[in-house]
């Protein structure tokens, strides 16, 4: 069972096998994702606002909030690198504009 994984503002969308990582998926939908650390958790730059599904993701672990908190990223974004969604999501990031 797959899911989608929908980027905004460019509205693209890519169809998923769950535990896909969205870095993955939005490099497969041709967007680029800010990150240094090859996703690894730890540069904490490939945070991502989630607009819808975030009701279905796992809460953020203690390593993820203290990467995001030692690279001043935003509390509220999410890093790309470990969210591996298993139903749809919706995200954003603030570099992604239409075509």
């Amino acid at each position: 069972m797959s899911c989608c994984i929908q980027f905004l503002p460019a509205d693209l969308c890519v169809e998923i096998e769950p535990g896909t990582s969205v870095v993955d998926a939005a490099t497969r939908v041709g967007l680029p994702i800010a990150q240094a650390c090859g996703s690894e958790g730890i540069c904490a730059r490939c945070g991502v606002h989630i607009v819808e599904g975030a009701e279905n993701l796992p809460l953020e672990d203690e390593e993820e909030r203290r990467a995001k908190e030692r690279n001043r990223i935003p509390a509220e974004l999410r890093l790309a690198c470990r969210l591996r969604p298993t139903h749809d999501l919706t995200v954003t990031a603030p570099y992604w504009s239409t075509p």
